[in-house]
């Protein structure tokens, strides 16, 4: 048995390449400064649930929702050469708020820290 299924292994593919697009083909502003986090491909790999953080301190994320939605059919016609896979996967684009979540744990954390060393 394969240690991974096909479906992580195209969604990592999948990943790869759209990472590899954000950085070199797009020209969007609204996309300048995104990270594609992950994809999670479903068993019949006929949707891609790709998810992105943005990295810029001043993006708005509805902007970039639209940015990635509008250049999906761009981004499908790139996918559809560099993979061969019979179906390409509809793209839905979901933003990830891992990294926020856990930098306001660490920032938590350091002020308990920070409390505890005032209070010896």
């Amino acid at each position: 048995m394969r240690p991974f299924s096909r479906g992580s292994r195209v969604g990592g593919e999948i990943q790869k390449l759209l990472s590899e697009l954000l950085l070199r083909k797009i020209k969007d502003p609204r996309l300048k400064m995104i990270l594609i986090t992950g994809v999670k491909m479903t068993p019949d790999l006929k949707l891609a649930r790709v998810y992105y953080t943005s990295t810029g301190q001043d993006i708005n994320p509805g902007n970039t929702l639209e940015g990635l939605k509008s250049a999906s059919g761009f981004f499908k016609r790139l996918l559809a050469q560099k993979l061969d896979l019979r179906y390409i996967p509809a793209l839905h684009f979901y933003h990830d708020d891992s990294f926020e979540y856990g930098d306001r744990i660490e920032r938590l954390l350091k002020s308990v820290q920070k409390e505890d060393e005032a209070n010896y």
